[in-house]
């Protein structure tokens, strides 16, 4: 499939990680999506039935961040895969990014994450 919806740069703050303070104070964690989809319909009809939402996938995607504090950016890209593609039918798969620039390391960097792919089971 080589349709696509994307949001880039979503800003969540949220509790997650593995120490203490993390889980209290929380911090700032931006997230990517990248979908693949068939946009045949929506191209030809210009109808938002035939297609996702971009804001309905915002709000799946962070009521299911902040829905509990996870420890890895790894479960909770899971989570948000999960989510997106019970939620959404027509999502063929899904690619989360969780970018954590603030993340609790020793070293100078510009930006620490993971990048999840899931596909719907065939």
């Amino acid at each position: 499939m080589t349709d696509r919806i994307f949001l880039k740069g979503l800003l969540v703050h949220a509790h997650h990680g593995l120490l203490s303070h993390e889980s209290e104070v929380g911090q700032r964690f931006v997230i990517d999506l990248d979908l693949a989809l068939d946009l045949s319909r929506a191209a030809a009809s210009d109808h938002l039935a035939d297609t996702v939402s971009y804001a309905d996938v915002a709000t799946v995607t962070v009521s299911t961040f902040k829905a509990r504090n996870f420890k890895l950016l790894e479960a909770a890209a899971g989570a948000i895969a999960d989510a997106l593609l019970a939620a959404f039918a027509m999502i063929e798969a899904v690619t989360v990014t969780i970018h954590k620039p603030h993340a609790p390391i020793a070293a100078i960097f510009d930006d620490v994450g993971v990048v999840m792919t899931r596909r719907r089971p065939a």
